[in-house]
């Protein structure tokens, strides 16, 4: 159980959210406090009986933060947290899953707009002063969305978003999902993700909106990438782990594939030697398709919400995990 509210200690620990300044709008009465280093979150991790945070977590707070009884994570992802040890601390644990379903669908889309439509090319042309003139090669050309065919790996909340927004270009979407009975949404037909490799000639685009799981790791590998189209696109808003990036750099230069557009890399940035860096036909975007001026707003909303399940002894929160 936590303390009752108004003796509730909370830690807000990230380096550039504005967590703390936007829950303190709510006039909730209850006591916070912000920390924005990993160094000042290990000092004061024991003041508090909840603590917000993301990749600032390290599971040696499970030993040391000794009030805590629930981690409301700031991020979708929780691979950083060790759960069961959580679970035999008796801490609660719950994810800000959804909270950027919209943002990063938003972002997916933009990025294969960006590619199809040659922006990057389109801006490095005006750093340059070139005004390009019109193009005999085809292949060469902005191309169009409508009637494209894009796989989404991953038809959860993003990857249905996703869906939707592409159907509303005229895409055909072909989706992967852990449990197809789940349903195929705005998707034309679903798929159990052991059936990728069987689809993938038949993509323009490939974008990945999944979580990193075992069956997710490399689920783009040489393998993968040797079966897509020369003029097919990947995009990844999942997780970087999710494509084999070594393999990915050599389908690259051996123009195996048309190009990329990555808002994660493993690791992430990239090395400063990485040739995904200078890749002309390549976009990366610094992890950011879920920044959004709302997304504070959203996680305080889960956890307050979360906050008051637990007062009234609720055993189920909202996203749990632990």
């Amino acid at each position: 159980m936590i303390p009752p509210r108004d003796q509730l200690s909370i830690c807000f620990a990230h380096a550039a959210y504005q967590m703390k300044a936007c829950w303190d709008t709510l006039n909730t009465g209850i006591a916070s406090f912000e920390v924005r280093d990993r160094a000042e979150l290990d000092r004061r991790a024991a003041e508090a009986d909840v603590i917000v945070a993301s990749g600032m977590w390290h599971n040696g707070l499970i030993q040391s933060a000794t009030r805590l009884s629930f981690i409301q994570s700031i991020s979708s992802g929780t691979d950083q947290y060790d759960k069961v040890a959580l679970a035999a601390a008796g801490i609660r644990l719950a994810s800000a899953a959804g909270v950027n379903a919209r943002a990063v669908a938003e972002h997916a889309i933009g990025l294969i707009l960006a590619l199809a439509r040659r922006l990057p090319e389109a801006r490095d042309n005006q750093a340059r002063r070139v005004w390009r003139g019109m193009i005999g090669d085809l292949t060469q050309r902005e191309d169009e969305l409508g009637g494209k065919t894009l796989i989404v790996v991953g038809l959860g909340r993003i990857g249905g978003r996703l869906a939707r927004l592409a159907k509303a270009f005229d895409m055909t979407v072909i989706g992967f999902r852990r449990d197809p009975a789940a349903g195929s949404g705005d998707a034309d037909s679903v798929h159990a993700l052991s059936e990728l490799g069987a689809h993938l000639p038949r993509a323009d685009f490939v974008a990945l909106t999944c979580p990193l799981t075992p069956e997710t790791k490399h689920v783009i590998d040489a393998v993968a990438l040797r079966k897509m189209r020369e003029s097919a696109y990947l995009v990844n808003v999942a997780r970087g782990g999710c494509v084999d990036e070594a393999a990915l750099i050599a389908a690259l230069q051996a123009g195996m594939i048309a190009g990329a557009a990555l808002d994660c890399t493993d690791p992430e940035p990239p090395e400063a030697t990485c040739p995904l860096w200078a890749m002309p036909n390549v976009l990366i975007t610094p992890h950011t398709g879920g920044e959004t001026t709302q997304y504070e707003k959203n996680v305080n909303a889960i956890l307050l919400d979360n906050l008051e399940r637990l007062w009234r002894g609720e055993s189920v929160l909202q996203n749990q995990i632990v």
